[in-house]
């Protein structure tokens, strides 16, 4: 059994600047993930590069410098991220998966495979992306069936079915193109929503659909996979077509973990099931338990919140819990210098 005035869960951008404010304040807190710091940016495509600036996904006060001074890629910042844990002496227990929290009136009583652990307060920032959404047709478990896109090589000179349409399709048709493989794009609507692609993907997928390099099926989706093929059907008739695919990649976006969010009993509302909270302090309906970063939002169908926006919930959170304001230096401002919508 370890006791602590705060369990925080999460050990993303925010859950590591939560971390270092809490410290900075004297607080007594211990940090748990699931797995490694910066888990979910493990998944990013190889040398994806962020859709914000680096001066707005850094955090802690500590700049974050780019060789080439663009946007970082998803390896330079976990690089960066293990420098903050490292500048900061923050003892982060990874690969601690929480399987089960309760709260009673001494607080709250989290459990994971190595220890159980009581605080008086718990912090879930344990982000949105937790697993992929399933289609649930038949083939999606084949082998050559994948929800993540890694790296473009090992589709060169392959028939590829990439189904989606927003950033991490957009991005995936152009780069396995690009790679040489023979991409097929199947989306669900007519055109691509220029708010859900980033701003310098979208012209050239266009391009590379007009010039014939990446075919595409709009308002379709997969009905059936099968080794060596896929089944499209028309999301407007029963029309169907059947095309050669060696691999099929089903991007079709991520779902919000909701376990933490039950076992504790927090009030969700909307589409999204995102968590009732309090906004100048982020207390949810369960006294004492906090959320933070983009787990603020629950499953985002049209991402509206980012590291960059939810950099304010770190200064509520700490000032709510240890009666201290963060020193503005250990708090990114993005979100004033930038006007950029807060939740």
């Amino acid at each position: 059994m370890t006791e602590a005035e705060v369990i925080l869960v999460g050990a993303g951008p925010i859950g590591l600047e939560l971390a270092v404010c809490l410290k900075h304040a004297g607080s007594d807190y211990v940090q748990l993930d699931a797995g490694q710091v910066g888990q979910t940016i493990t998944w990013y495509p190889r040398q994806t590069r962020f859709f914000s600036g680096p001066d707005r996904i850094a955090i802690a006060g500590v700049p974050l410098n780019t060789v080439n001074q663009e946007k970082a890629t998803g390896e330079e910042y976990l690089a960066y991220l293990r420098g903050v844990v490292q500048q900061f002496d923050l003892k982060v227990r990874t690969y601690e998966k929480v399987t089960r929290a309760t709260h009673g009136v001494d607080g709250f009583e989290v459990q994971t495979p190595k220890d159980t652990y009581r605080g008086r307060h718990l912090v879930l920032a344990i982000g949105d992306m937790h697993a992929p959404r399933r289609l649930a047709i038949p083939g999606e478990d084949l082998p050559h069936v994948s929800h993540y896109f890694d790296e473009p090589h090992r589709y060169f000179q392959k028939r590829l079915l990439i189904v989606g349409g927003k950033n991490s399709a957009v991005e995936a048709a152009i780069r396995c193109a690009r790679a040489g493989a023979d991409v097929t794009l199947s989306y669900r609507k007519q055109h691509f929503d220029a708010g859900s692609v980033k701003y310098w993907l979208l012209p050239e997928l266009e391009s590379l659909i007009k010039t014939g390099r990446v075919t595409y099926h709009p308002r379709t989706t997969p009905v059936e996979i099968a080794e060596g093929r896929a089944v499209l059907g028309s999301v407007d008739d029963s029309t169907r077509s059947e095309l050669a695919a060696d691999f099929v990649l089903l991007l079709t976006g991520y779902l919000q973990d909701k376990t933490l969010f039950e076992q504790l009993g927090v009030e969700l509302e909307g589409a999204n099931a995102s968590p009732v909270l309090e906004k100048e302090t982020m207390q949810t309906s369960v006294p004492g338990l906090y959320v933070a970063g983009t787990a603020v939002a629950g499953t985002q169908e049209r991402f509206r919140l980012f590291i960059e926006n939810s950099h304010p919930h770190v200064t509520r959170i700490v000032r709510a819990i240890t009666g201290q304001t963060p020193p503005p230096q250990l708090v990114n401002d993005a979100a004033s210098r930038y006007n950029l919508a807060e939740s």
